[in-house]
């Protein structure tokens, strides 16, 4: 296998500046969730011009691509990359800047995207130095529920052939370029949003005596909420709950009528995930009864947290210090941020780990969606390089 790395590592290298070329293009015109069209023509030309065999309008604008190896039906893989974008106004002043106004890749999904089309150019100059076959995922709709991962399931990406395992990277600005992190077992939460509308009776804020107060009936029911946490959830399994919008659309002198207010509940763990939506209802209910209101309570159920089979994972890093060295492969904490890609991992043993894309010197420490998010492109090296390396090992 030492040749077969030393020949991806040389690949990478000389593909660099053609990927770069790849992700500048894709930053500067970044699409929104479900609208990702000319990104997925993009990515279609390019495959073309690879000679790599696809299927476009999978979710309708996601792409499934094949690079057979000698013996195909030997084993197959996959390897997955989303494309979408976020409504951010980019900050950033450089000459690939966003181009759309409002719309930004502020979370690296162009360099996933460049980096899987790296891999798949890896891959396919070496076909023949291996066995089984691998998918590509071009996914879009990460970032807006219910998600293209889930989509593109149902409309059969898994399927003809099957993968074995399926592998994700995301960029991570916490570590730096030319490094990776990975985490076995659970590794990213599930998330729900929480839509509570509180009603009562407004008028003026002198006579409260004739009012029934929604504003007053929330605050108790957002504080009391804090107990689901605090106070039901196991200690042993993290549970985050926050509200972030709360509209009330009153006057100083007029209490209105009713109270809208919006959150997120994220855990580990999908029984109690159920229990929680119960006590959080009940609770919100019975508050506002109490005081004499009402409230309407609808939590819309996401993505379920992200589980990396410990298996695979624990090969994925020896592959990864393999290619890398073992002091540029850490270890990485819970994080309470959710990822669709937890859909894939529900139908394979799969692996989601991270990869650098900080440098301090140049400035790139900005976090994930933020206007000022960037990365180190040289990271993009080793991402395709990367992966083209954990796709020739797990079909060994």
């Amino acid at each position: 296998m030492e040749h077969l790395k030393s020949r991806i590592k040389i690949l990478a290298r000389s593909y660099l500046a053609d990927i770069t070329g790849i992700r500048r293009h894709l930053h500067a015109n970044p699409e929104l969730s479900t609208r990702e069209f000319k990104t997925a023509a993009f990515v279609a030309s390019k495959l073309a011009e690879m000679g790599i065999p696809f299927q476009e309008g999978v979710a309708e604008t996601g792409i499934v691509a094949l690079i057979q190896g000698k013996n195909p039906s030997h084993k197959t893989i996959a390897l997955r990359a989303d494309m979408d974008a976020l409504p951010i106004f980019e900050e950033n002043e450089v000459t690939y800047k966003s181009k759309n106004e409002g719309v930004m890749h502020a979370c690296g999904h162009d360099a996933h995207t460049a980096s899987l089309l790296g891999a798949a150019r890896i891959l396919k100059a070496m076909s023949d130095d291996f066995e089984g076959t691998v998918k590509l995922f071009f996914q879009p709709s990460e970032e807006r529920y219910p998600g293209g991962a889930i989509r593109m399931i149902k409309a059969g990406a898994m399927e003809n052939p099957r993968p074995a395992h399926v592998f994700g990277q995301h960029v991570y600005p916490e570590l730096e370029a030319g490094k990776v992190g990975m985490r076995s077992g659970e590794y990213m939460a599930s998330t729900d949003e929480v839509f509570l509308t509180v009603r009562g009776k407004g008028g003026h804020a002198a006579q409260p005596m004739n009012v029934i107060d929604p504003v007053l009936i929330a605050s108790h029911i957002i504080v009391a909420l804090q107990q689901i946490v605090s106070r039901n959830a196991s200690p042993t399994v993290p549970t985050v709950l926050s509200f972030g919008r709360i509209i009330g659309d009153g006057r100083t002198n007029v209490i209105p009528d009713k109270v809208v207010v919006e959150g997120t509940i994220r855990t580990f763990d999908e029984a109690w995930r159920k229990q929680a939506h119960q006590k959080i209802t009940k609770m919100a209910q019975s508050i506002a009864e109490g005081m004499g209101g009402s409230c309407d309570v609808f939590i819309d159920s996401g993505y379920p947290f992200v589980y990396n089979d410990p298996e695979i994972t624990g090969k994925t890093k020896d592959w990864a210090i393999e290619f890398l060295g073992q002091e540029n492969v850490v270890d990485l904490p819970l994080r309470m941020t959710a990822e669709d890609f937890s859909y894939f991992a529900r139908e394979a043993p799969s692996c989601f780990y991270r990869l650098g894309v900080r440098n301090e010197k140049r400035g790139i420490i900005s976090n994930l969606h933020t206007s000022t998010f960037d990365v180190d492109e040289k990271s993009l090296e080793t991402g395709m390089g990367l992966m083209a390396w954990i796709a020739v090992n797990a079909l060994r």
